[in-house]
């Protein structure tokens, strides 16, 4: 029978894997419909069958037989993914012209915070595309209790990139998480839930790709402060830009400070990052992320914006997470500081992250249509699924206490479930720039950058499908400033939560439509709940709040 083997990447056998299930007679010199080579080596005859996406390298020996016209092949086939072995061909290239020293393997923790591990580039062979490199799972938050610690990182090829900012030549990849005992995909891996759910999307029929666009904001600090402990607790930020700095003896003070709810987007001296902010975007271009646009924000004391341009939705993750990788060290560079925390700022805008989702399939846009504002019937129904779960989506999209600070009525936060054309105050918008089918895409403008991105796109895409799946109806539009609305008008819209806990509890009652194509587990829904409840939620209910001293001291 023949065997199923492995090659090296110069084609030499390195071991046996198993056995096939089938004998294939054929001359020796016949080309099939599918071979694309042939030759000899030193193992016998070789060639390569390229089809539906896979490569096979077939090995066989040759023997006389009468019957067959001379020869009788037995073959051996080695089947791996062809982008697989493409990519990792480039990575070894990579670090040949870029003379690498070091690799940086990365991966995303649950709570959504990168961690990486460094080992020298001879560590760094064909096989580890595989095997991947062990890790002590019970140190990241959310994962593994400490008496099934071992885990495996294994690299993903196509995520090779060099680091912008280390001294050494460094490569970073990106991995996927895996158990070292069965190899199956951690469940808990952010990562591997992207994954399947643009496995889910495809099942469905409905698309083949779901392409995601992200406006993450943040904020540009000089200094930050804060603690909390048994009797104290405090923060403090300042920024140059801060509008309570008008007064203050800067040797000296030349002003040009934007007001509350005026940084959207004055020219310098008033603008006083645009060169930073082009250092971070040039710094992304760097890494290959297609970048939009940049500018200022809304709120005073330095908030900002960089546009990424969409992409698939697993790459689109990728790219969050070398997004406030790289914003970050390019102001720690410079002497400054960025958070994406949603609200640092009391009396100004908070930071959110507008999230674009448009589903093709076989190349064509399917969200442009006839319906309102020029949006197809799934487009409505994908708008339906989202406002049905967005209490829920809520607690991945906006993972955070202080998430629930920014949304509030009166800041341009989408507080009011409903959807509109042009009306940024509701919580999906159909933007209306441009009249081409490609660009028809939906604006969901709740979700806020502290989320992980892996999970909270996931989230989003799927109650997007239930809604096109179940035929949701969104509803009517809602055209006018919802903010102006009568007590009454309000009573009928439904609102987002007031507080991560109302997120938590809605996702406790409504997670059904995660679990489809086990893209969420129940686990995964468990553990987001606990950890959710006991590192956050609990703690922050149990301290006193300096805004409580000056309530009630002297009551």
């Amino acid at each position: 029978m023949p065997l199923l083997i492995q090659v090296d990447r110069q084609g030499f056998i390195r071991h046996f894997m198993g056995y096939a299930g089938m004998v294939l007679y054929m001359p020796i010199f016949s080309s099939g419909p599918f071979e694309m080579g042939k030759g000899l080596s030193a193992f016998g005859y070789i060639s390569c069958l390229f089809l539906e996406g896979f490569s096979f390298l077939v090995y066989g020996y040759s023997c006389f037989n009468p019957l067959i016209h001379g020869f009788k092949l037995i073959l051996v086939f080695i089947v791996f993914e062809e982008g697989v072995f493409i990519m990792t061909e480039k990575v070894f290239q990579m670090i040949k012209e870029k003379n690498v020293k070091m690799v940086d393997l990365r991966f995303l923790d649950f709570v959504g915070i990168w961690q990486h591990f460094s080992v020298p580039v001879s560590e760094l062979d064909e096989s580890s595309f595989e095997d991947g490199f062990g890790f002590d799972g019970s140190s990241i938050r959310g994962w593994q209790p400490i008496h099934a610690s071992d885990m495996l990182v294994v690299p993903d090829p196509d995520t090779a990139v060099m680091d912008p900012f280390f001294e050494v030549p460094t490569l970073v990849l990106i991995g996927d998480i895996v158990d070292p005992v069965t190899y199956e995909p951690y469940t808990r891996d952010p990562r591997n839930i992207a994954k399947k759910a643009e496995s889910y999307l495809k099942s469905t029929g409905i698309g083949d790709t779901a392409f995601i666009g992200p406006e993450a904001e943040f904020f540009i600090f000089d200094d930050v402060r804060f603690e909390t402990a048994t009797n104290r607790a405090s923060y403090f930020v300042d920024s140059v830009e801060g509008i309570w700095n008008s007064a203050r003896d800067e040797g000296p003070n030349l002003a040009n400070k934007p007001r509350h709810k005026e940084g959207y987007f004055p020219v310098p001296p008033m603008d006083k990052f645009q060169d930073l902010r082009t250092e971070m975007l040039l710094t992304l271009e760097s890494v290959g992320i297609d970048v939009e646009c940049q500018h200022h924000e809304v709120a005073t004391a330095g908030q900002a914006e960089i546009d990424m341009r969409f992409a698939p939705l697993l790459k689109m993750g990728d790219q969050l997470m070398w997004f406030k990788y790289i914003i970050k060290n390019v102001a720690h560079r410079s002497g400054r500081t960025v958070t994406f925390m949603p609200k640092p700022l009391f009396e100004d805008n908070g930071t959110g992250m507008h999230t674009h989702l448009s589903i093709w399939k076989d190349g064509q846009p399917l969200f442009a249509g006839d319906k309102y504002a020029g949006a197809s019937d799934m487009a409505m129904y994908a708008i339906g699924g989202i406002l049905k779960h967005c209490r829920a989506v809520c607690a991945f999209t906006n993972p955070t206490t202080n998430s629930y600070k920014r949304l509030v009525p009166g800041f341009e936060a989408p507080v009011n479930l409903a959807y509109s054309s042009r009306n940024r105050s509701a919580a999906i918008r159909i933007p209306m720039y441009s009249s081409s089918p490609k660009a028809k895409r939906l604006e969901f403008r709740t979700p806020d950058p502290s989320c992980n991105g892996y999970m909270a796109f996931s989230a989003i895409l799927m109650a997007a499908l239930d809604g096109i799946e179940n035929r949701i109806d969104p509803g009517d539009p809602l055209d006018k400033d919802i903010y102006g609305l009568s007590p009454e008008e309000l009573a009928n819209i439904p609102s987002a939560p007031g507080s991560l806990e109302e997120a938590i509890n809605a996702l406790e009652e409504d997670h059904a439509f995660l679990l489809k194509g086990d893209v969420f587990t129940q686990d995964v829904i468990d553990m987001w709940i606990e950890y959710k409840t006991k590192n956050e939620i609990d703690p922050l209910k149990l301290r006193p709040h300096p805004h409580e001293f000056f309530l009630y001291f002297d009551i």
